[in-house]
């Protein structure tokens, strides 16, 4: 039996496109400059975390605000649109089957995880579904992912974390998980540096069973 900790957007689910417009329009519809590696840095926050950094660049809104936005423009994709990716659905049954532990820790709030997860028939396979507001912090810290081992009931080095995003693989790594980059068009940039640095790399789903650790 082995542990796996998943994240949704990018990884589980094509909603990073859904996802970088919102943010991108908060910026935009409020002149607010940004940097080209803008979303590498908000992809591991959340919600509050990203509210939290955008008040610190200058969005002239308060944090409630900007939350309230970016929920309002992502609730119908989440609720009705966002498929899985490619070959996921099918090696989770395959993993769940063997006898698999199976986990999710995103930044997404629970809001529109749970509804996506329900609506993709997939919700139930996992043992545990975590929002970083569980947790109270984000991926960027590294004592996030020892707390998810600890729930989890297995040593932090036993369990493969997954996630298209470089910093939020590069924090797994350092608290110690095994770690698997995954590919997304949204952080395909990144991806010599996440074959480097991870200890594995699949550019979809269908090469994850090959994956031994």
């Amino acid at each position: 039996m082995r542990t796996y900790l998943f994240d949704f957007d990018g990884t589980l689910v094509d909603s990073m496109p859904v996802f970088v417009t919102t943010m991108l329009k908060i910026l935009d519809d409020t002149h607010t400059p940004y940097g080209e590696d803008l979303v590498k840095t908000i992809t591991p926050l959340g919600l509050l975390g990203t509210a939290e950094y955008y008040v610190t660049i200058g969005v002239p809104l308060t944090k409630e605000e900007i939350i309230e936005k970016m929920k309002e423009t992502m609730l119908d994709a989440y609720f009705y649109h966002i498929e899985a990716k490619p070959y996921v659905i099918d090696v989770l049954r395959a993993l769940k089957e063997r006898g698999n532990r199976l986990n999710i820790l995103t930044a997404s709030p629970h809001v529109t995880l749970d509804a996506c997860l329900k609506r993709l028939g997939i919700f139930d396979w996992f043992d545990h579904v975590w929002s970083c507001d569980d947790f109270g912090t984000t991926k960027s810290d590294p004592d996030i992912y020892r707390a998810a081992a600890e729930k989890m009931g297995v040593p932090v080095e036993r369990v493969l974390f997954l996630d298209d995003n470089l910093n939020a693989d590069m924090t797994a790594k350092s608290a110690g998980m095994t770690v698997c980059g995954v590919y997304d068009p949204s952080s395909a940039e990144y991806a010599e540096q996440m074959k480097e640095q991870n200890d594995f790399y699949i550019s979809d789903f269908s090469q994850l069973p090959a994956v031994e650790w």
